[in-house]
């Protein structure tokens, strides 16, 4: 491992949720107005995920009173406090950019589901309670 490899391991951020193009997520970073320094939350669609490693990059797109806004991260940079992933998006493209043509109900994204599992036969509660009948 050479020393530049080693200096970006170093500064990577060791819990970073797997983002896809598509995924609705809330971004917490740091913002400074003077001397003070305040957390500004950005929710919207994830669009594009660039880069690989220390250098990895995401662009968030929300539509706010009309307006489009992108705004784009460094996934590993001090500036983030923490993403929280809502939704995850089931698209087919790696960059969203046709979200931009789109307006309202058009703009929406279907949610990708995951099988949910059934519990197991070994625990289940009695039917009618009939172990617990006093008479």
């Amino acid at each position: 491992m050479n020393v530049i490899q080693q200096l970006e391991k170093e500064q990577q951020k060791e819990k970073v949720p797997a983002l896809r193009a598509g995924d609705t997520v809330k971004v917490h970073a740091k913002v400074v107005e003077g001397t003070r320094e305040r957390i500004q939350v950005f929710e919207g669609t994830v669009i594009r995920v660039t880069g690989g490693g220390l250098r990895q990059n995401f662009t968030v797109r929300r539509v706010t009173h009309g307006v489009g806004v992108e705004r784009t991260f460094l996934i590993h940079s001090p500036r983030i406090d923490k993403i929280d992933v809502l939704r995850h998006g089931d698209v087919r493209q790696g960059r969203l950019y046709y979200l931009r043509g789109k307006v309202g109900k058009e703009a929406r994204i279907r949610e990708r589901r995951r099988l949910i599992r059934e519990p197991e036969s070994g625990t289940e509660a009695p039917a009618n309670g009939e172990e617990e009948s006093e008479e």
